[in-house]
């Protein structure tokens, strides 16, 4: 592996990923070998190599180094900012996370929430199934007793081509364990995932 070269990027195909960005600009009617396309083949694929670095990188990792604590209330953590990428067109969603969950005699650190929500988000993705992989590990690999995700996110396949509705924000979410069984536990998310 070159100097600088992250793993992500030792293993995706960076020069087969530049000819296709070349074989593209050809298709499009333009001239990859002017001034200002010159590098975009080699820039793109070293962009893509950032954006689906989660692909190359396992979630469950995060989620390891748990914490013997006594707390069984609620744990939130709003606002968690995400860039991710539409499976459908290639182009960019971005929006923010909410994560609840009750401990079930551990807890997680802050901020492997947060690198969990990034793995999900740096793969060709939909927000539907992003917002349920991570309820999903978050109940398998913590055991938790309950949790909820809420995503909201604007997508620029939307926003910027096809019906072109800047503004737009889609909204999921995944419920597992206590929260999806129990009313008033859900509703207590909810109200704390929400609270502005």
């Amino acid at each position: 592996m070159p100097d600088g070269a992250s793993p992500e990027r030792a293993k995706m195909d960076l020069p087969r990923i530049e000819r296709a960005v070349r074989e593209i600009l050809l298709a499009v009617g333009e001239n990859p070998d002017r001034d200002g396309l010159l590098k975009t083949p080699d820039r793109v694929a070293r962009m893509y190599a950032e954006l689906f670095s989660g692909l190359h990188d396992d979630p469950e990792r995060y989620l390891e180094t748990t914490f013997d604590e006594d707390h069984h209330e609620m744990v939130v953590l709003r606002d968690i900012p995400f860039s991710s990428t539409c499976e459908h067109h290639l182009m960019p969603f971005e929006g923010r996370a909410h994560i609840a969950y009750i401990p079930g005699g551990r807890i997680v650190g802050l901020s492997k929430l947060a690198r969990l929500v990034d793995v999900f988000a740096r793969r060709p993705q939909v927000q539907e199934r992003m917002t349920s992989q991570v309820a999903d590990l978050l109940a398998e690999r913590v055991h938790v007793k309950g949790c909820a995700v809420v995503i909201e996110a604007s997508h620029t396949c939307m926003t910027c081509r096809g019906v072109m509705k800047p503004g737009a924000v889609m909204v999921t979410s995944a419920v597992r364990g206590e929260m999806r069984t129990c009313d008033i536990t859900r509703n207590e998310a909810i109200t704390l995932l929400y609270k502005r």
